[in-house]
């Protein structure tokens, strides 16, 4: 087994002497008291009565509400007049809001048939300066033939308790084999890998001191092209030529470029807002590793992937933050968050709450091998604590 990395850090999260909860020792599983906890109820009352406790102390809040797309699912009837499905998704946004730390982030999953009545409703929530931005993923790779149009991609909203924060604070990500590939050392160049880059910019904001012509070793005059003007002066391209960063090709003739060392790509890249199907997953994709993990029960229509989980989680937190989710489903986010070092608070009302997804963080803790274990190096270890809202039933009935 291998040592749990969250053991020990913040015990607080699981000390619940609220009446409300009952812990549950038999869909318990692994260490306890790590601050890894799933609670089945109904989440609107689940948060009011977490609240006292964790208010900003959340560094990411993600959910998957239903989309009310008019569709019966298995597990859930996705079908509210809109108003009402209006009232009831922002009710549980105002009290996530106040859940996140000031550096932390809402990360709310939803297609365009709400989407714009979300992003204004949101907006008056979290403040419109607060928005980050609208993520496209790409949760389709196959054509839908039935309708007038086929939809291969849904959305997610992204907002910020303080935005200032967010960008100070938010992750970039690592690169891909792919990326790390362009690197060479063709000259073996003793500082590493490098690619080249272009050595002129856009003229437009260029000073006289960029526009010149410049000899390359082998003799060869170059000026920049048509509206186009040098990225460095001549005195600071002479420096940089001295110092081994700008590149002529193997005769010493062809355009300068500039070298990028690998060792130098500290910070890794921005997040982009197209997520593709290669990039992060699909729903056929999860839906199929849910199946191999459960064989013998009905899975969810539209799961979301491991991967486009981990891209949330790998930019919004950090190891031992605790992420949080209020519409668990299947239990992506628990397994996702546990495998990443992140402690979790997972949510679900249904029956699925105990046949998904404690049997599912259960797979994770004895080493569950598919989804994002490979990528992140995921073995084994660690543990949850279950509890079940036990007044969830009479006091949602009263509301």
């Amino acid at each position: 087994m291998q040592t749990n990395p969250q053991r020990g850090r913040n015990a607080r999260l699981t000390c619940f002497d609220l009446a409300a909860f009952e812990h549950v020792t038999k869909l318990s599983y692994g260490e306890q008291s790590t601050g890894n906890t799933l609670i089945q109820g109904e989440n609107l009352l689940v948060l009011e009565a977490l609240l006292p406790r964790f208010e900003e102390q959340v560094r990411c809040c993600y959910i998957d509400p239903p989309y009310n797309n008019q569709e019966r699912h298995y597990h859930y009837h996705d079908s509210r007049d809109h108003r009402t499905w209006l009232d009831e998704t922002t009710a549980r946004v105002e009290l996530l809001a106040e859940f996140l730390r000031d550096d932390g982030s809402l990360w709310v999953s939803i297609d365009d048939r709400e989407l714009h009545y979300l992003k204004v409703a949101c907006d008056a929530i979290m403040g419109r300066k607060n928005f980050v931005t609208t993520i496209v993923w790409q949760q389709r790779t196959t054509r839908e033939n039935r309708k007038v149009f086929s939809n291969n991609h849904e959305y997610i909203l992204v907002y910020a308790k303080d935005l200032r924060r967010f960008n100070a604070t938010r992750n970039s990500l690592d690169l891909s084999p792919e990326m790390r590939a362009r690197y060479k050392n063709p000259d073996n160049d003793p500082r590493g890998p490098w690619q080249s880059i272009t050595a002129n910019a856009q003229s437009g904001h260029g000073t006289p001191d960029q526009f010149y012509k410049l000899v390359s070793p082998s003799g060869k005059v170059h000026e920049p092209p048509p509206g186009r003007c040098w990225i460095y002066s001549f005195k600071k391209m002479k420096k940089e030529i001295a110092a081994g960063n700008i590149h002529f090709g193997k005769d010493g003739s062809n355009v300068p470029r500039i070298k990028r060392f690998l060792s130098e790509v500290r910070t890794g890249l921005t997040p982009h807002t197209l997520w593709t199907a290669e990039e992060v997953g699909t729903n056929d994709f999860a839906k199929k590793h849910l199946i191999k993990l459960f064989p013998e029960e009905d899975v969810f229509d539209t799961p979301k992937p491991e991967s486009l989980i981990q891209r949330v989680v790998q930019i919004a937190t950090s190891p031992g933050d605790l992420v949080l989710d209020a519409y668990l489903g299947s239990g992506t986010t628990a397994a996702v968050a546990h495998k990443c070092d992140r402690q979790y608070i997972g949510i679900e009302e249904g029956d699925h709450a105990v046949t998904h997804c404690s049997k599912r963080l259960q797979l994770v803790v004895d080493g569950e091998e598919a989804g994002i274990s490979d990528l992140v190096g995921w073995r084994s270890g660690g543990g949850f604590d279950f509890f079940r809202y036990r007044a969830s039933k009479d006091r949602a009935k009263g509301r």
